[in-house]
């Protein structure tokens, strides 16, 4: 019985010391404004200062049904990958630049 009480003991312990780290917490949300000023650096020049395209360029309205239905993830790898042969690869961007930057393009939803 003892035995039980110190591992029921240890376990509450542990419980309570991952209970105050990142394991246990909520994914941080994207911050729209950063992704905002990063959208204007790095995309606006092809998108549009509106994310709407440039129709002389032929490039991609991010408003559009066919984009906003894509996972954070395939944007992502879109951002930090490139898009060949028109769009460049990101890589310099920080993960967290990234995430505030589709976070930025899913505000941009019609």
């Amino acid at each position: 019985m003892q035995t039980k009480m110190k591992q029921l003991g240890t376990l509450t312990l542990v419980g309570r010391l991952f209970a105050g780290t990142c394991l246990l917490s909520a994914p941080a949300k994207a911050d729209t404004a950063a992704g905002e000023t990063t959208f204007k650096a790095k995309c606006a020049g092809c998108h549009g200062a509106d994310g709407k395209g440039k129709e002389a360029m032929k490039t991609t309205d991010f408003a559009a049904a066919d984009v906003q239905k894509m996972s954070d993830a395939d944007l992502s790898k879109i951002i930090s990958e490139g898009k060949p042969p028109r769009m460049p690869a990101y890589k310099t961007l920080t993960p967290d630049q990234v995430k505030d930057l589709v976070g930025y393009i899913r505000s941009l939803k019609k």
